[in-house]
């Protein structure tokens, strides 16, 4: 055929004897003349343009404006796009129909997709240049366009042409399509007057761009960029040569910033608040939430069903493109010349859409199309649901800074409940918010699907349908039932977590006294509990996996039996795999449905426990910090409106970071007073008032102390002057000097996750002299000087462990710091040790505050220092006893001064022979010391964090770092699936193969079937040809051949589903038998490695492996597993039918799988570090929650609540920006990989058209087309699966690296048979040339002691520090590697005894005491080895039995987590009695003096001295005076005994090292 633009089937083409625009190629030749013109003018502009901005290639987003109409532009062009596709494939279509080729029937339309094309690509360039002028070119483009189509149209509807002829309704489309552009241009004109008027309009970017570090630019680029996620290639590329950092990824937009949003919600919570208390009704958080969130989630929505319905077209263009493959051979081309206007043919829509081809690309565009919104409709969502997350974390963090204290203190509110708010319930409703559009959207759809399969199969569709229904109960069933197991398996494991925690902090106890294994039993039978939930919530994962397989299965067999046997029509290829495509997409809703709703039922949870805890009590007014300072009933029922007021403005100011103005004056009586306190009844939450009858006065500018037992009320008086305490009456006045705040140290310390620095400047301005003279007045300079980084270390919660005196010394450092008036330090000598208490006292209060003037209130219980107070107030049982001078008492209360005096007398008696040889401090510092050299020694054993690989690779060159990180970690994943056992794995993957098989095995039987009797599958098409033959019998024969399908086909469907259920249930049950295994070993591995491990590894790395990453292994690699093998084995069925179906196609998908390899190589490492960004940046958020709460008396006496509030927005953006990106990145992939796979639809469908002329059965092409469109369902999950199961392997990685310790040596070479049942009879100790060493790689710590100590002996052990005094201690218990000489206990080698028995045979007591939450009985006796008179026996002895006995249950009494519930003297005095329970004839003391007071170091001497008369005691001193009475002294000096005598003989010796200790120590 000759090409030309008329065509030349007819003589008059080129006439024009009707008139010009009578002729049909004419006109069509004129709707030419727009798009040339465009094209003239802007390729140069183009050109030009491109050339000067390539030397700034990447043009910096500031100039990102949007003109106006910019979406409504883009949606137009798209829309113009397509209708020109379909102008184009009608033109060629039609064209088909003529003689000759007609070119001027596709030729425009062709040129005017290409125009459009350019516009949008001249547009964007003009509008990234921000250069107005030059969009008149698009503008008279439109208008011209637009004139040639109304010509065109008018023409058409001369010839009497109307709406069934199909290029009649795309010209009249295109005239609405440029009249609408048309009216943007000209709204853009009329907007930025870039013409036609005098003074243009000046546009600045929005403000966000302005900032550089905005880097999330989904709000602003362009609508093709939004909705393919071009702007993210950098950083996804990027990612592959150097790690995603937090600096990359910027700041986030100001409307999505934590502030923003909390505003809004703010708002409308506050509106909702008002309109609730004029209804005496809680507020509604829904209501607020839709306020201030809906319009997104309505946005969403419409995206979401736009998708939902393009989903239909797939199964029906499958139906289109069978059927008329199947009866292309009954067409017979008709005559089609009737239909001819201006010598052309017209078609009508329907013909167009009979085209094979035409259908293909249809289906192309609506995939592409369908995936875009989809994309667009989750990405709306989930940045909804980050904004919401923010809102709700600044909501929860401004209600804690004001919650009352005493609901902290009396547990209505735990740390626990807020940090589950923060983590849980945020998150719960976020993803709520995630999964909502999904509720209204699945009815739908599900109601659509119901219909379509009605239309193709008749009833025996509804019964397909009805099994899906009837099915969906028992999936919800299942979905809530996993719901109830998974909490409680988180309950075990929380239970189980606090065990482990408490065996890893007494671990050194638990190892002395020989009992890891009663502890560890402990932790394993409350595993086991937790195992059996994990095998239930694995059962039931597995059955929903299994239903969510089956279920489809099921339904094809119900319907296709049905139909076989109920009905006459055979099926034909094409409704039996459009209908199998239609199950397939009805599944996904219905198995969705029931996730759906069960987050909504949690969701509903999370809104309840969010409205209970913004109901709950709040603080009492601040007045007294801002000015009005009487804290009475009284005033404040007399200033109710005002309060109120002022409270609620400050309340919600968290946009206006200003502090509360000073105080106002005060009348001049109380000017010499900084606070005076008058009839104050305080309480803690009850009426019971806890201070009762308060009258004190503070005396400006002095020292007042606070003096009285334990318990007496002393810490509760500072709080109620702070305000922290319910004022049940009386009244607070603080005086006019006093500035805002309060510096102040509490009893227990509090520190922030921040450099040592950080936590002592405390948001103040860094003063260099300031700083050093502060840290010297509390001795921390040989702190800092230990610390790896010095005063830059991190310490806190998930820093560098310091002991309690270091922490409270940088406590006092904060308060030392502030530049405030008044300081209130809360027992600040508790942790410290003689000396320190001091120096902190004289250069520290002494001279640092008050040279300054300030007023200092000092509670204590060192009595020695009442000789410095200016002021003394006496407490007892939470009333005043005395106040006044020390002098005024003296004289009045003579009683008490004499009390006074005594314990005086002792204390001074201490410091007189305080030849106090190694303070706590120091011991403290000897551990640190121990930790960080110990750290060094061991660098070559990676710590986990440190990933080998990539310390070694940082000199490596580029690319190898790269090969590495895209590596996928195969030896952990082998290392993971051997702990299941082989069997196991075995038999998991022949089901999951065989699965596979059988599920195409059923599918190719269908298509055998339907193409049954159309000739065999080979395609012999005689039978066609002889349709007059048929005959009566050949029917019924026929459809005996149509029946004898069923039978095949029933069997494989049920063996199809059997094998589901098996692979579910081995896959769930295969991680496990993992976990389990896995968790079992490193438990084992842990609590029998050397006290050693535990020095050098941090406690917060071990109880990560316990928690985070066993809880990974729990519960998120097997369905990560099950996931990944199912999408992989699913994509390659789906290859594998699509080779055999049409193998031409094969050559078409090799470029597309090499696309695919980079995106999901790229991927892959972008999102792992997305991943860890987003776990590292959570983690501050979180501990600066749960840190806020712990410190909130600190945080209010300082009044800082603004800069934490402002610390929690930063870390709440980092970690949203994290998560966004992250969010952005899966966007990123998915639209990739289902534009790949709608690629793979369109090469597989235009190959099985073209193969079906050559004989290809229309039941092949059928199966051929449904599987390639399950691959674009399948791709991106095999990608996201195996980024998750990378990032989760890492859990397995760092498991497995703690299982290679060593642990100790527990079977020495003695039988216990071989050891008497009374060893050691009488307590006679030999020390033979004794060397001992922490460590094989480390200097010994002991060089060649010898010593002897006879039984029943007295010893004491001193020495300076470092000396090995404690090393001493650890050798008897066989702790530290001794590697030469012996210790000989009542004629046997410690070394050879196995050391769970020679532990269990010596008594010891520590420096620091350890208790364990449970009962005191199970504290003295964990073993349950005692009778209760003994334990009685024991806490009598330890002067505790009174005090027991008081409390209810007696024995039974419960013991909170670490002993908190009692004082420390207490704890230590049941160490004690602990000791003296185990009747051993050894007892060894390690400094068990170091933090007690007075009174019970007293009782415990004594009891020493009666008690264990009998025994032998070593001692090692902490005060040279607990051992001036010992029989034997040990004196040593850097691991060498140097003397060794009687303390008598020792101190008259003038130049021995024990005399020289005990004078410079005094």
């Amino acid at each position: 055929m000759s090409l030309s633009f008329c065509g030349n089937d007819v003589n008059n083409s080129y006439s024009v004897e009707k008139g010009v625009l009578s002729n049909g190629c004419f006109v069509d030749a004129l709707n030419l003349v727009p798009h040339v013109f465009l094209l003239f003018i802007t390729f140069p502009i183009l050109f030009i343009g491109w050339g000067s901005q390539s030397s700034k290639v990447q043009i910096h987003h500031n100039t990102w404006l949007h003109f106006p109409g910019h979406n409504m532009r883009w949606v137009l062009t798209f829309t113009l796009l397509f209708v020109h596709v379909c102008e184009i494939a009608e033109g060629i279509v039609s064209n088909m129909e003529m003689k000759s080729n007609h070119l001027h029937l596709f030729l425009p339309a062709f040129m005017g997709f290409i125009a459009a094309t350019t516009s949008v690509v001249y547009y964007h360039n003009i509008e990234t240049a921000n250069f107005p002028k030059l969009l008149l070119a698009l503008f008279i483009y439109w208008v011209l366009a637009f004139i040639t189509k109304i010509i065109k149209l008018w023409k058409f509807a001369d010839e009497g042409m109307g709406m069934e002829h199909l290029r009649f309704c795309i010209t009249a489309l295109l005239v609405v399509l440029y009249g609408l552009l048309m009216a943007v241009e000209i709204n853009v004109i009329r907007v930025r007057k870039y013409v036609f008027f005098a003074t243009p309009q000046r546009v600045k970017p929005p403000e966000d761009l302005q900032d550089l570090g905005v880097r999330f630019l989904q709000p602003f680029v362009n609508l093709l960029s939004k909705a393919t996620y071009w702007w993210m290639n950098s950083l996804i590329i990027g990612a592959h040569k150097r790690p995603i950092e937090l600096k990359k990824i910027g700041k986030l937009p100001i409307a999505m910033r934590a502030l923003t949003n909390y505003l809004h919600l703010k708002d409308a919570y506050e509106e909702q608040r008002q309109h609730a208390e004029d209804l005496d009704r809680t507020p509604s958080i829904w209501r607020s939430m839709y306020r201030a969130f809906g319009r997104p989630i309505l946005l969403s929505s419409t995206f979401r069903y736009m998708a939902d319905l393009l989903g239909f077209a797939g199964p029906l263009c499958i139906s289109g493109i069978v059927e008329h493959l199947d009866n292309k051979t009954e067409v017979v081309k008709m005559n089609k010349t009737e239909d001819l206007h201006f010598g052309v043919y017209f078609m009508s829509s329907t013909e167009l859409l009979q085209n094979t081809y035409v259908l293909a690309v249809l289906l192309f565009l609506a995939l592409v199309l369908q995936r875009t919104f989809l994309q667009a409709s989750y990405y709306v969502t989930i940045e909804t649901g980050i904004n919401l997350r923010g809102a709700l974390l600044a909501m929860i963090y401004n209600k804690i800074l004001r919650l009352s204290t005493s609901n902290m203190s009396m547990g209505e509110m735990t740390l626990g409940q807020i940090n589950n708010l923060v983590a849980i319930e945020t998150n719960q409703l976020m993803w709520f918010l995630f999964l909502c559009p999904n509720l209204w959207a699945m009815p739908v759809q599900i109601i659509m699907g119901v219909i379509l399969l009605h239309y193709l199969l008749g009833y025996s569709a509804l019964i397909g349908a009805l099994v899906i229904v009837l099915l969906a109960p028992i999936q919800y069933l299942i979905a809530t039932k996993l719901a109830d197991t998974q909490k409680s398996s988180l309950d075990y494991s929380t239970d189980r977590l606090k065990k482990t925690t408490e065996i890893l902090k007494g671990i050194k106890l638990l190892k002395l006294y020989a009992w890891e294994n009663i502890f560890c039993n402990s932790v394993l039978e409350t595993r086991g509990k937790e195992l059996t939930s994990l095998r239930t919530f694995a059962f039931y994962t597995s059955m929903s996996i299994f239903m969510n397989a089956a279920i489809p299965i099921a339904a094809v067999l119900a319907t296709f039996v049905t139909h076989a046997y109920f009905n006459m029509s055979r099926l034909s290829p094409a409704e039996a795999f459009a209908s199998l495509a239609l199950f397939h997409i009805l599944v996904t809703p219905l198995f969705l449905l029931s996730t759906v709703v069960r987050f909504a039922v949690k969701a509903v949870v999370s809104v309840q426990k969010l409205g209970e805890f913004l109901q709950s009590e709040e603080i009492g007014d601040d007045s007294w910090r801002n000015g009005d300072m009487s804290v009475t009933l009284v005033s404040s029922k007399k200033q109710t409106g005002t309060t109120k007021a002022v409270n609620r403005k400050q309340r919600y100011k968290m946009d206006s970071y200003e502090q509360p103005m000073r105080r106002q004056l005060r009348p001049t009586e109380t000017e010499d007073m900084a606070v005076k306190v008058s009839d104050g009844y305080f309480t803690w939450g009850s009426n019971m008032s806890t201070l009762s009858d308060i009258n004190i006065r503070v005396p400006s500018g002095q020292l007042t102390m606070i003096v009285g037992q334990v318990g007496c009320g002393k810490s509760s008086l500072l709080l109620a002057m702070l305000g922290e305490m319910q004022t049940l009456s009386g009244k607070v006045f603080w005086s006019n000097k006093n500035r805002y705040s309060v510096a102040y140290a509490a009893q227990k310390s509090w520190l922030l996750n921040a450099t040592v620095e950080d936590n002592i400047t405390f948001g103040s301005p860094f003063n260099k002299q300031r700083y050093k003279a502060v840290i010297d007045a509390c001795s921390l300079q040989p702190d800092i000087d230990l610390l790896p980084f010095g005063d830059q270390t991190e310490i806190g919660e998930r820093g560098i462990n310091l002991s309690g005196g270091q922490r409270q010394r940088i406590c006092v450092a904060r308060a030392l710091y502030q530049n405030t008036n008044i300081v209130f330090l809360d027992d600040p000598f508790s942790a410290l040790d003689i000396h320190l208490s001091d120096h902190l006292m004289q250069e520290g209060i002494l001279k640092f505050l008050q040279d300054d003037k300030r007023t200092v209130v000092l509670v204590t219980h060192k009595l020695q220092y009442l000789i410095h107070a200016d002021w003394i107030i006496a407490m007892k049982d939470g009333s005043v006893l005395r106040e006044g001078t020390l002098k005024d008492i003296q004289t009045h209360d003579v009683e008490l001064y004499e009390h006074w005096k005594t314990l005086m007398n002792r204390q001074d008696q201490e410091l007189e022979k305080d030849t106090e040889v190694e303070s706590q401090t120091t011991l403290e510092r000897k551990t640190l010391r121990r930790a960080f050299y110990s750290r060094e020694a061991k660098t070559h054993i990676d710590d986990e964090d440190e990933e080998e690989q990539e310390e070694e690779d940082e000199e490596d060159n580029m690319s190898t770092t790269t090969s590495r990180r895209s590596k996928i970690p195969w030896k952990v994943c082998w290392r993971y699936l051997s702990s299941s056992g082989f069997l196991l794995v075995f038999v998991v993957v022949t089901s999951k193969l065989a699965k596979h098989s059988v599920m195409v095995a059923i599918d190719y039987w269908l298509a055998a079937w339907t193409s049954s009797g159309r000739g065999d599958l080979s395609g012999n098409d005689d039978l066609h040809t002889n349709a007059s033959n048929y005959t009566a019998e050949h029917e019924a024969m026929r459809n005996a051949e149509h029946q004898s399908y069923v039978p095949v086909f029933i069997i494989l469907c049920g063996a199809g589903i059997v094998l589901c259920l098996i692979t579910s249930l081995t896959v769930e049950f295969l991680g496990l038998t993992a976990a389990s295994n896995l968790h079992h070993n490193l438990l084992n591995k842990i609590i029998h490695a050397p006290l050693r491990f535990f020095d050098i590894t941090p406690l917060g790395q071990i109880l990560n492996r316990f928690s985070a990453d066993t809880n990974i292994i729990d519960q998120h690699i097997p369905s990560t597993l099950e996931s990944l093998t199912r999408s992989t084995l699913l994509c390659l069925s789906a290859i594998g039918v699509v080779a055999f179906v049409t193998p031409a196609s094969l050559i078409a998908l090799v470029p597309l799988a090499v696309a695919f390899y980079f995106i999901q190589k790229y991927f892959r490492v972008a999102s792992r570090d997305l991943q860890d960004l987003d776990d590292s940046t959570q983690l501050p958020l979180l501990c600066h929650f749960s840190e806020t709460a712990e410190g909130l008396t600190t945080i209010r006496a300082f009044r800082h609540e603004a800069r934490f509030k402002q610390r929690m927005l930063e870390l709440t953006d980092t970690n949203n920006t994290a998560y966004l990106f992250l969010s952005a990145a899966n966007r990123w992939l998915e639209v990739r990989t289902d534009y790949l796979g709608a690629v793979i639809v369109l090469t597989v469908a235009v190959a099985a058209i073209w193969m079906s002329f050559y004989g290809l059965q229309p039941g092949l092409v059928g199966l051929g087309l449904t599987y390639a469109l399950t691959v674009t369902n399948y791709l991106n999950w095999v990608v996201r699966n195996l980024a998750d199961l990378e990032v989760q392997m890492a859990a397995v990685k760092k498991v497995d690296s703690f299982l290679s310790t060593e642990s100790e040596n527990y079977e020495g070479s003695l039988d216990v048979s071989q050891v008497p049942d009374d060893w050691p009879q009488h307590g006679e100790i030999k020390i033979q040339d004794l060397c001992v060493r922490y460590d094989p790689m480390l200097k010994p710590v002991l060089k060649h002691v010898n010593a002897f100590i006879s039984p029943g002996q007295k010893v004491g052990i001193c020495g300076r520090t470092g000396s090995g005094k404690s090393s001493l201690s650890l050798a008897f218990f066989n702790m530290v590697d001794v590697f030469d000489g012996k210790i000989i206990i009542d004629g046997i080698d410690i070394c050879k005894l196995p050391l769970q028995t020679l532990r269990s045979r010596l008594s010891i007591i520590l420096q620091d005491p350890v208790l364990f939450s449970g009962s005191i009985r199970f504290n003295l006796d964990p073993e349950r080895t005692c009778t209760d008179d003994r334990l009685w026996e024991a806490l009598e002895i330890a002067q505790l039995k009174n005090m027991v006995k008081a409390l209810p249950g007696g024995l039974d009494a419960v013991v909170t987590e670490g002993g908190e519930n009692f004082s420390v003297g207490q704890r230590q005095l049941f160490c004690l009695a602990r000791a003296f329970v185990r009747k051993s004839s050894i007892l060894i003391m390690d400094e068990a003096t170091a933090s007690i007071d007075m009174a019970t170091e007293n009782i415990l001497q004594k009891v020493v001295m009666t008690a264990f008369a009998d025994r032998t005691v070593v001692t090692i001193a902490h005060l040279v005076s607990s051992i001036l009475e010992a029989e034997q002294v040990l004196v040593f000096s850097s691991g060498i005994l140097v003397e060794c005598d009687s303390a008598a003989n020792l101190l008259a010796q003038e130049d021995s090292l024990f005399s020289v200790l005990v004078r410079t120590h005094k």
